[in-house]
């Protein structure tokens, strides 16, 4: 198994590890492996984002090694992998494919043209042309980058006064893009957000999990954390809908995180990822339901069919530990009794240093304001939220604003 993946090892080491579990695998990465050397039986170091080094790199292992499948669970090399597959002549979605899932104008358009219930878009590459989109789809409107992730770029515009910044926050996020820089001015949908987490093989997709978000305040989408209930009855009425957006968009292998809202209770699509969901939503998913999604992505990606029988039944979540204003990192601690004896406390990972600066948007964005993450499970999504809550009022993060 060829995975393609600078393998983060705070929010993709799970990954690595459950496919390892069943593959032997060669690892395509961007920085000399550490903690991944466990895991993998060989490896290159190669710039992703260079299409024909990823291509040439992927090559030279093939002629070492005999491959099944090629796989990535990072948004940003989910066409060059596609590509690198079919070089090879392994089982994959087509690059193209691929691009639709990328660039949301794309995908908005697949989905009218399929009838897939989404948001009214247009795209804009100048600020007039985002003020004439907010007269079609009204206020509030979305800005968003055509081809970024992470919730990057995406804020609400409320008032035409507002239009001048939010463009250019926007833009900001496209900027990053190495696929489109346009901006993406849709109709608000207002409602609650959650995804479905789901697993294509042969044409046929799976909705095995649905993922409930919460997010940081307005205007940005910051998520904030997830919780997953393998008893959540929602799951009935989205998997339909996850299952047409997945189609819609000519996917017929891999796993998808289908991005929805529920607007008058009603779903409608804002994107489908395809791949894992980020933020341990697939470490989530395996501790809530026992469904293991990086196996079920190695084995749909090797044309093998995958297991996603559940093995048990529970409920899950994370909470991703914000400071309350940017600045400084001059404290962050549990309280160690608590931590020592709280046995559905499953994790609690720093992910920055006492010093470092935490930016949080307009400023920064998900990679420069998290302080860390903490993970609880529970019997079902109520006991969940309450024992995040717990969890929230043990833990201290505070800052400290630069002068």
């Amino acid at each position: 198994m060829l995975i393609v993946s600078p393998c983060d090892e705070e929010y993709r080491s799970y990954c690595l590890e459950q496919v390892a579990a069943a593959y032997d695998v060669v690892l395509l990465t961007d920085v000399e492996p550490s903690w991944e050397k466990p895991y993998i039986v060989d490896h290159t170091v190669v710039d992703l984002y260079d299409d024909t080094a990823v291509l040439a790199a992927g090559r030279a292992l093939a002629a070492r090694h005999e491959f099944a499948g090629v796989l990535t669970w990072d948004e940003w090399h989910l066409v060059a992998t596609a590509r690198l597959a079919r070089a090879l002549g392994l089982p994959a979605n087509s690059a193209e494919v691929m691009r639709g899932c990328r660039n949301k104008a794309t995908a908005r358009t697949l989905f009218a043209r399929h009838g897939v219930p989404s948001a009214a878009s247009m795209t804009a590459r100048t600020l007039l042309e985002a003020g004439l989109a907010t007269m079609t789809v009204g206020f509030p409107a979305v800005f968003k980058p055509t081809a970024f992730a992470g919730s990057i770029g995406v804020i609400r515009v409320d008032r035409p006064e507002d239009l001048p910044a939010a463009f250019e926050f926007a833009s900001a996020g496209a900027a990053q893009s190495h696929e489109d820089t346009a901006v993406l001015v849709e109709e608000y949908l207002d409602g609650p957000e959650v995804s479905v987490e789901c697993v294509t093989y042969q044409g046929v997709t799976t909705a095995v999990a649905v993922t409930r978000k919460s997010l940081g305040s307005a205007p940005y989408f910051d998520e904030t954390g997830h919780t997953v209930d393998a008893a959540d009855p929602l799951l009935a009425q989205v998997a339909p809908v996850a299952a047409a957006a997945v189609k819609a968009l000519g996917i017929t292998a891999g796993v998808q995180h289908v991005e929805m809202r529920l607007v008058d209770g009603r779903p409608r699509l804002i994107e489908v990822n395809a791949r894992i969901g980020g933020d341990l939503i697939g470490h989530l998913v395996h501790l809530a339901t026992g469904i293991d999604l990086p196996r079920a992505a190695a084995d749909v990606a090797c044309d093998r069919a995958p297991d996603l029988t559940p093995t048990h039944s529970g409920a899950v979540g994370i909470r991703m530990l914000y400071p309350a204003a940017s600045g400084t990192l001059t404290e962050r601690r549990i309280h160690q009794p608590f931590a020592a004896h709280t046995p559905w406390l499953r994790q609690v990972q720093w992910q920055c240093q006492v010093g470092e600066l935490l930016l949080l948007p307009p400023e920064g964005d998900l990679f420069t304001a998290r302080a860390g993450f903490c993970i609880v499970t529970g019997h079902d999504t109520i006991e969940v939220n309450q024992r995040l809550d717990t969890a929230a009022g043990e833990i201290t993060v505070t800052t400290q604003a630069d002068r």
